[in-house]
C-alpha cells in the first residue's frame, strides 16, 4: 500500500498535485458550508467563528505556530530523514513555490480545514472526536508511524487552543503559520540544493 501510493505521489506532475489539493480543499469547504446550513440555518455562523480583535490571536495562536514550526525543525536535524518521508508529496508540491503562491496555499488550507474540523465538527462531536477525524483525513501520513503520530498530536493542539480560546481566528492563524513556514522552508531548501548544484557544475 505504501508503495502504491509512494508510486502515485512520483507519476503526478506538480501541476496535477495542486489541483488534487485544491480540489480536496473545495470539497472540505463545501461541506462546511452545507454542514453550517443545516446545524445553523445560515451562513453567518462563519463570522461568528471568528473574533479578530482578541489578543489570543497574537499571544496564543503566533506563538504556538512558530513553537511548532521550530520543534519540527529542530527534531528534522535530529531524526533519521525517514522519520519524515511522506512520499516526496509536501516537496513536490512545495518545492518550485514561490512565497505568494506558499501563502495562498497556506490560507487556503488553513481556512478550509479549520472551519470544518474546528469549527463545525470540534463544536459538535468534540475535541477527541474532531481531532482523530483530521488526522485520518491526513491519509498520505499513515504510512509512517512517526509522521502520523505528529499529525495527531498537532490536531490534539490545535483542538485544545480552540477549546480554551473558542476563537477559530486564533487556530487559524496558527494553522497557517505552521503550513506557511514548512512550505517555505522546502522552498528555500530547494533553492539552496539548486544553486550548490550550479555551483558544482
Amino acid at each position: 500500500m505504501k508503495n502504491k501510493y509512494q508510486d502515485l505521489v512520483r507519476d503526478l506532475s506538480e501541476r496535477e498535485l495542486l489541483v488534487h489539493l485544491y480540489v480536496t480543499q473545495v470539497i472540505l469547504l463545501s461541506i462546511s458550508l452545507i454542514l453550517g446550513l443545516i446545524i445553523y440555518k445560515d451562513l453567518w455562523f462563519i463570522g461568528s467563528l471568528f473574533i479578530w480583535n482578541d489578543t489570543s490571536i497574537f499571544s496564543i495562536g503566533v506563538l504556538a505556530g512558530i513553537l511548532v514550526v521550530f520543534m519540527d525543525l529542530f527534531f528534522m536535524k535530529v531524526l533519521p530523514k525517514s522519520f519524515y518521508d511522506d512520499g516526496g508529496l509536501n516537496e513536490k508540491i512545495f518545492q518550485n513555490r514561490n512565497i505568494l503562491h506558499i501563502a495562498i496555499i497556506a490560507l487556503f488550507v488553513a481556512f478550509s480545514e479549520e472551519l470544518l474540523f474546528r469549527g463545525i465538527i470540534q463544536t459538535h462531536v468534540g475535541l477527541i472526536g474532531a481531532s482523530i477525524i483530521f488526522a485520518v483525513i491526513h491519509y498520505r501520513y499513515l504510512f509512517n508511524w512517526y509522521l502520523f503520530a505528529n499529525i495527531i498530536i498537532l490536531s490534539f493542539l490545535i483542538g485544545y487552543i480552540f477549546y480554551l480560546t473558542d476563537n477559530l481566528a486564533v487556530t487559524f492563524v496558527m494553522h497557517f503559520i505552521v503550513d506557511f513556514l514548512l512550505g517555505s522552508f522546502i522552498m528555500i531548501k530547494n533553492k539552496k540544493s539548486q544553486n550548490k548544484g550550479s555551483d558544482f557544475s
